[in-house]
C-alpha cells in the first residue's frame, strides 16, 4: 500500500514538473526565496544533503566549496533541477532517490536540509528516520515546512481542503510536521514561526 501511494505521488510530480515553477512563481519571488536563503546561510560542515530537491529552487543558494548531494524521487523534477545546476555551473551530485529509502551509509552527512518536503512524503516518519540515520551524530538537520495551523477554525479549514490538494498535487497541507520530527527520534533545537504558525523553520539533530 505504501509503495502504491509513493508511486501515485511520484507520478503527480512527474506530471506537474513542467509547470511547477510557474505555479509558485509569485510566492517564490515574494517570500519563499527569502526563507530558502535563510536555510542555506546556516549550513555547517563540508558534506551537505538536500532531500526533495524538486525543480532545483535552492540551487541559487548552494554554498561554494561544499560537497553537495541532492535527491528527489521524481525524474521530471530532477531533470529540471539538473538543468538549473548546469546553467549556473553549480557542482552538485543529483540523484534519483526516495527519502524514505536512502542509499547512503550511516552518519555520512554534516548537514541535511529540506524545504517544503515532508508535506508530500507518503510516510514522513520513515523519511525523517532515514535522514536521522545518515546525519552525523554531531550534525544538523534544517527543515523549512508548512504545517497545520494550531487555531481550531483555520486548522479545520486546512483539514477540509487537504484531500483536494493531495489529489491535485500530492501535498498535505495539514501535517503536524514538528510532532513527526519528534516522533522520528530527532531532537528539536530550534523552532521558528516564519508566517504565523503555518510556515516553520526547524533545526534538529539526531
Amino acid at each position: 500500500m505504501k509503495k502504491d501511494r509513493t508511486e501515485r505521488i511520484r507520478a503527480r510530480y512527474d506530471r506537474i514538473s513542467p509547470y511547477y515553477d510557474i505555479m509558485e512563481m509569485l510566492l517564490e519571488k515574494v517570500v519563499f526565496s527569502r526563507w530558502r536563503r535563510r536555510v542555506f546561510d546556516s549550513l555547517d560542515g563540508d558534506s551537505i544533503l538536500e532531500v526533495g530537491v524538486g525543480t532545483g529552487k535552492n540551487v541559487d543558494f548552494y554554498p561554494v566549496g561544499k560537497s553537495l548531494t541532492a535527491i528527489d524521487f521524481s525524474k521530471g523534477m530532477l531533470a529540471r533541477a539538473r538543468s538549473k545546476a548546469e546553467n549556473k555551473k553549480v557542482k552538485v551530485d543529483l540523484v534519483d532517490m526516495d527519502v524514505q529509502d536512502l542509499h547512503f551509509d550511516d552518519q555520512c552527512f554534516d548537514t541535511i536540509v529540506g524545504t517544503f518536503v515532508f508535506c508530500s512524503v507518503p510516510d514522513p516518519i520513515r523519511g525523517l528516520r532515514e535522514i536521522k540515520r545518515v546525519c552525523k551524530r554531531d550534525g544538523k538537520i534544517i527543515l523549512l515546512e508548512h504545517v497545520r495551523p494550531g487555531g481550531t477554525l483555520l486548522g479545520k479549514v486546512f483539514d477540509f481542503l487537504n484531500p483536494i490538494i493531495v489529489k491535485l498535487m500530492g501535498v498535505n497541507i495539514n501535517r503536524n510536521t514538528v510532532e513527526n520530527i519528534k516522533r522520528a527520534g530527532l531532537h528539536v533545537l530550534e523552532e521558528k514561526n516564519l508566517f504565523r504558525d503555518v510556515v516553520k523553520l526547524v533545526v534538529a539533530n539526531p
